[in-house]
């Protein structure tokens, strides 16, 4: 079905080229069947609801990075491009860069620097072009731990207190900060899978969610003013920006509000790892050489040390935060010193467990790669699935090894380009308890009153929905 003949770590996969039949891709007359008039045929465009639907990231079964992003390529090209960016700098918006700790990884491992080196001449950097801040999801990361701890707690309760077992709560909870799992999921597993995953947003749709709608209103700025643009490993990730869930429409208040109606992205705009190395070129920027300006702390884990915190695990540690959570609030198990994860079938298949006295009470897994995911989806469809709770990356090695990301440099193995990175990650970065994070704390007084709240629920939470198939995915099969 996949004429795999090029990739591009730009663009990624030719997915319309491959995935649509020969008579319609080309746009020229041919004929069908046994039928001898030729059919007229107009060039097919694509929209971003058509790349939604069209199944082609089944490509990712084939060992690509994560996903399809190019038949959306027009959308992406034109309003989450490099020039994009520099043009709402030049237009005077209020640009704020929030920088995934997996790309301040990736620029360390390339030019050798420890992250905070690299978060502080990032943000001299862009900085000097224009940008207003530059914030850290490792802060919103933290907030998306906590309401995904609060949502498994709940979850496993409401199963366990459960005496009919006609429960609404399904369990394993399924991780949902990798869009390329959730793009897949939608479009090809369909209602059966989707109770099963997080409503938690990820941690770039939350660090959107706090800007536009507590930031920008806290300090009286518009959040139509605001163009917030996010760093990341993953060209997903652009996706996940568009979707309709993450757009809200500005609401009059008071006196007549001139932009009443206006419709608003949480995330404007997604770079990559790899698009920021290509932005530094482009301005002939010796990077090691920039000063290092200090930190923004409004939405950045640097303690008073000047250190850097967050928590274990290079595709945000959902598996072990929830797991240390769980055991103490459910069992009363303070689990100290690192996890034991066993790896079952490969490395990107790890499991661990909580016993109490003898008896598993709590069972985990780490699953990266869609190979791996094909198999646990095939479990929970049948009822063979004894997890409790699954944290899913689409690609392999998860997020520090995202199709957006650095490439790695000739010579040097895949296996040493991945442990450079992990090992990169946490270079002087303080291991933190998202729960004990000052910041967290203030959004939660402040605005979100605590987790699981209804005001958490409406801002840090979201939906899913089974991709009917259009027109795209029709003539896919044709």
């Amino acid at each position: 079905m996949f004429k795999l003949w090029s990739w591009s770590s730009r663009v990624a996969l030719k997915c319309l080229a491959y995935s649509l039949p020969e008579r319609v891709k080309q746009g020229k007359p041919e004929k069908v069947g046994s039928g001898t008039d030729p059919l007229q045929t107009d060039p097919v465009k694509i929209s971003l609801k058509d790349c939604l639907a069209c199944r082609c990231s089944l490509s990712l079964s084939l060992g690509f990075a994560s996903g399809c992003i190019t038949s959306a390529e027009t959308v992406m090209l034109e309003k989450q491009s490099l020039d994009e960016f520099l043009s709402n700098i030049d237009k005077g918006k209020t640009v704020i860069v929030s920088l995934s700790p997996q790309s301040r990884a990736s620029l360390a491992v390339y030019f050798g620097l420890s992250p905070l080196q690299v978060f502080k001449k990032l943000t001299t950097f862009l900085k000097s072009l224009g940008v207003k801040a530059v914030f850290d999801t490792s802060c919103s990361r933290d907030l998306s731990l906590i309401e995904s701890c609060n949502e498994f707690i709940s979850r496993y309760k409401q199963i366990h207190s459960s005496d009919d077992g006609k429960c609404k709560s399904s369990l394993p909870v399924i991780a949902s900060a990798c869009p390329g799992w959730i793009c897949y999921a939608e479009k090809t597993l369909g209602s059966y899978i989707l109770p099963y995953i997080s409503s938690v947003k990820s941690p770039q749709q939350t660090m959107g969610a706090i800007l536009k709608h507590h930031i920008c209103h806290k300090l009286g700025i518009r959040s139509d003013e605001v163009y917030h643009v996010t760093v990341m490993p993953c060209y997903d990730k652009k996706l996940e920006a568009a979707r309709d869930d993450f757009v809200f429409e500005v609401q009059s208040q008071g006196e007549t509000h001139e932009n009443a109606g206006l419709k608003i992205s949480e995330v404007d705009s997604v770079l990559t790892s790899g698009e920021v190395l290509d932005l530094l070129k482009s301005q002939s920027v010796d990077f090691e050489a920039l000063e290092e300006s200090p930190l923004d702390k409004l939405l950045t884990n640097i303690n008073e040390e000047g250190f850097l915190y967050g928590v274990h695990g290079g595709s945000g540690g959902y598996a072990e935060t929830i797991l240390r959570h769980a055991a103490k609030t459910l069992f009363g198990k303070e689990i100290t010193g690192p996890l034991d994860f066993k790896i079952i079938k490969n490395s990107d298949f790890r499991e661990v467990c909580l016993v109490v006295e003898g008896e598993t009470v709590l069972k985990f897994a780490l699953c990266y790669g869609f190979r791996n995911l094909q198999n646990i989806v095939r479990k929970i469809k049948i009822g063979k699935c004894d997890y409790h709770f699954i944290e899913v990356m689409a690609c392999p090695s998860g997020c520090l090894n995202g199709g957006g990301q650095i490439k790695r440099k000739p010579g040097q193995s895949p296996k040493d380009f991945i442990q450079s990175l992990e090992t990169a990650y946490m270079d002087d970065v303080l291991v933190a308890d998202p729960f004990e994070n000052p910041l967290i704390k203030s959004l939660y007084d402040e605005w979100l009153d605590q987790p699981g709240s209804e005001k958490a629920k409406k801002r840090m939470h979201t939906e899913y929905h089974p991709v009917v198939k259009s027109i795209t995915a029709q003539l896919q099969n044709w």
